[in-house]
């Protein structure tokens, strides 16, 4: 079982022609977990691609999810699932999944927070901290919501939107501490040089804070 708490740098990305050599690189450039989350493509193409992407993941001793999807996961043998607010329940995830499965729970206000800390997840995510084209006509949270979030219990709070090479140290020490990545490495012409400046302006970050056990 994948212990979350010592991982810090969780990408999102759809499904892509070039799955095959993007996915690794990011893999070699520091990312340490991965979700797969495809809102458009038939399941019989995710499940081929989530396939895929599981084994490359394990070849680096790498966690790997899906979106939305609790028999998605069940059926490309994932190691979990990641649902919203409106997708399948988290007891349902865990009825099928099992215990030892990863399930992770978005939540956007407070009041869905404190009520995600009563399910059985893994992991939560807290955010957008500010609007993105990800999660478009969401407004962003904010930081403090993602500090009070993570203030309230001791699972791994993932912090969404936005987060980049610029801005990941600033937000460590802000007090930030698990990170969700989409554009800055999807988007990017060299994943590898991408992936490898994020994770070094966080670790960076990271060994000048002390950081408490989650």
């Amino acid at each position: 079982m994948f212990d979350l708490a010592a991982r810090h740098l969780y990408l999102c990305v759809g499904q892509r022609d070039d799955m095959a050599s993007f996915l690794p690189a990011v893999l070699r450039g520091g990312v340490d977990v991965v979700q797969l989350r495809e809102k458009t493509r038939p399941m019989t193409e995710q499940l081929e691609t989530a396939r895929q992407m599981r084994s490359m993941c394990h070849e680096f001793n790498v966690p790997f999810l899906v979106n939305d999807s609790p028999e998605l996961a069940l059926e490309a043998n994932a190691d979990g699932v990641h649902v919203g607010q409106e997708d399948a329940a988290v007891a349902y995830c865990r009825e099928l999944l099992g215990g030892g499965a990863l399930i992770g729970l978005s939540t956007h206000s407070d009041a869905e927070f404190d009520v995600a800390l009563g399910e059985n997840a893994t992991y939560l995510s807290a955010g957008p901290i500010v609007e993105t084209p990800t999660k478009r006509g969401r407004a962003g949270t904010g930081i403090e919501y993602a500090r009070r979030s993570q203030d309230k219990t001791n699972k791994p709070v993932f912090v969404t939107g936005g987060i980049n090479a610029s801005n990941v140290g600033d937000l460590v020490r802000a007090g930030l501490r698990h990170f969700v990545v989409v554009r800055a490495l999807t988007e990017s012409d060299n994943p590898l040089v991408a992936a490898s400046a994020l994770r070094h302006a966080l670790d960076d970050a990271l060994s000048s804070v002390t950081i408490e056990p989650t």
